[in-house]
């Protein structure tokens, strides 16, 4: 790495003849890292649900990187069938390098995703654990390929309502993005077992952003991001996108979890991150992945390590 003391955008080598998939790509820490890897010469499957969205990240990326190999890829991860079909377009692709599972929500009022999850819990988790079950194949085809699974400081705190997933009886919406992204964290950690219990060539690893000025925090309300203090401690979209870029293309470990290093994991340069001591529980992680195979109907197909 040239930065001494952790991974920037600068330390992303070569990505010619490369391809990515980004979810969330259209906006924020999505964008960032999808502008970077296209400007290092990889091909960038901008996964989004809204076209126009799209067509508009994927303009302004070629603002910068004129030859830029970037398309879309119709993707929304609050629903089963837009996944599934998700994955039979990336079928057709030459080649998958590495997904980068971006895309998430956070802290919006009660909703539901097309198939009745609960909408935190159903976008950040279950959609990732479909998309990524049924990409497997996939990524296989390609030497030393990738997944990255964004989890969050948040995680640190989470707690999974196991006995009220679908939040029928109860909802705190701060309390839902702490589970989400608990079971983010525990799905990368089980995953990465399987994957090398399998012999899989696949590497995953988990990421989290720090706390990024993005849309992300819309539903928090304008008091949270007031301030030019509150500003100045938060990581831009930009510095956001390291630990996804270094978890894609820099030097890992397999399962290994990465984030900003400075100022309490909030921003700065990327490099190994604190998870909590839950997030490697096998027992938890293997509930986790019973309990997504149950409700996704989407088996990946790997033995317990």
């Amino acid at each position: 790495m040239s930065n001494r003391k952790g991974f920037t955008e600068a330390d992303v080598p070569d990505q010619s003849g490369k391809s990515f998939i980004v979810t969330g790509a259209n906006a924020g820490v999505g964008f960032e890292v999808s502008r970077a890897l296209a400007a290092r010469g990889a091909r960038v499957l901008l996964g989004c649900r809204d076209e126009a969205k799209a067509a508009e990240a994927i303009t302004r990326i070629k603002r910068i990187t004129p030859k830029a190999d970037v398309s879309w890829l119709p993707l929304d991860l609050g629903d089963l069938e837009s996944i599934r079909a998700a994955a039979r377009a990336v079928a057709a692709e030459p080649r998958i390098d590495a997904l980068i599972n971006n895309a998430g929500i956070m802290n919006p009022p009660l909703m539901r995703t097309k198939q009745g999850f609960e909408s935190q819990f159903g976008v950040n988790h279950l959609g990732v654990f479909a998309l990524t079950s049924l990409l497997l194949p996939k990524l296989a085809q390609a030497p030393g390929s990738r997944v990255v699974v964004t989890s969050s400081i948040a995680h640190l705190k989470g707690k999974i309502d196991w006995d009220d997933l679908n939040a029928e009886h109860s909802y705190s919406k701060g309390d839902r993005y702490g589970g989400s992204k608990l079971a983010n964290a525990l799905f990368f950690f089980e995953l990465d077992r399987r994957l090398r219990a399998s012999r899989s060539p696949i590497t995953a690893v988990g990421i989290h952003p720090g706390v990024a000025s993005t849309s992300l925090g819309r539903h928090m309300g304008p008091a949270q991001w007031a301030g030019p203090i509150v500003g100045l401690l938060l990581n831009s979209a930009d510095k956001g996108a390291w630990p996804a870029l270094l978890a894609a293309t820099g030097s890992v470990k397999p399962g290994g979890y990465y984030g900003p290093i400075g100022f309490g994991g909030i921003r700065g340069v990327a490099g190994e991150a604190k998870r909590a001591l839950q997030a490697e529980d096998p027992e938890l992680a293997k509930r986790l992945w019973d309990v997504s195979i149950a409700m996704t109907g989407i088996d990946p197909g790997l033995l317990p390590a």
